[in-house]
């Protein structure tokens, strides 16, 4: 318990960046949103836009001059701002003891390797549900001058479990190369590439129909914003691939850390 609560304290400020970080980023995404609300003329413009930009942003998807469809557009900037804050939570809370040289104390106290990870992630899942919250909570305040209807905050609060689930993968990735990656200075960077790496993955299979397959090795292709807002579903298959993902990637962070040499 004491070693969660340090890990809540210890790693507060980060949260905060990242809140402030969201906040800004919604409050000014929404104030552009007064440039397309009810104005059809703005889908010209974009319409001139090249296409792998409207492809890399979702802008084909939705309809940018009603709330939801700039929300659902929002959506998959949200997924990767707090996916990056999940992946560098999950590798730096491991990897922080052998860069601040505090890991010999670490092992002196009585609780097993096994232990000191299952604290540290836990507090790293805290501050994911943090962001999350407050992502949640900025949004809402930032559409109030748009009057959102009843059908917006069902779209809102549905896409949160994509949200969340988003985050669980790429904690679970910083997590295991924390723990397995020998050059500890190295891990935030490494799940850094891993995320930056299938981010654009998923936008290269909006590209070409015949790369169509690479949404399969891609997290940021399970939970398609649109389908969610027209079918109001999630496909539970997604769902399924994105818990055993982050599963397996706990797992084998646990392994590893038992059986790694810990640089003191």
């Amino acid at each position: 318990m004491n070693i969660f609560l340090h890990e809540l304290k210890a790693n507060i400020r980060s949260l905060l960046i990242w809140g402030v970080i969201v906040v800004l980023f919604t409050v000014m995404g929404f104030t552009k949103f007064a440039a397309y609300a009810e104005n059809p003329e703005m889908l010209a413009v974009l319409d001139q836009m090249p296409q792998a930009i409207l492809e890399a942003f979702n802008m084909n998807a939705f309809n940018l001059t009603t709330l939801n469809g700039y929300y659902g557009v929002m959506f998959s900037l949200y997924a990767l701002m707090l996916s990056i804050a999940a992946a560098m939570w999950g590798s730096d809370i491991i990897s922080k003891e052998e860069r601040d040289k505090t890991v010999e104390f670490s092992l002196t106290l009585p609780v097993t390797r096994g232990q000191l990870v299952t604290a540290k992630v836990l507090a790293a899942l805290i501050h994911c549900l943090a962001l999350l919250a407050i992502t949640w909570a900025a949004t809402v305040g930032s559409v109030q001058s748009y009057q959102p209807d009843r059908e917006f905050y069902v779209f809102l609060n549905r896409s949160l479990l994509p949200l969340f689930l988003l985050q669980l993968v790429f904690l679970s990735i910083g997590v295991f190369l924390g723990c397995a990656m020998r050059r500890y200075k190295q891990a935030g960077s490494a799940a850094l590439s891993i995320l930056l790496g299938l981010y654009f993955l998923s936008i290269i299979s909006d590209l070409n129909e015949d790369l169509d397959f690479l949404r399969y090795l891609t997290p940021f292709k399970y939970f398609d914003a649109g389908l969610l807002l027209r079918e109001a579903r999630i496909e539970m298959t997604y769902v399924w691939i994105s818990l055993g993902i982050a599963v397996v990637g706990m797992a084998a962070g646990y392994v590893a850390y038992a059986r790694r040499d810990l640089y003191i």
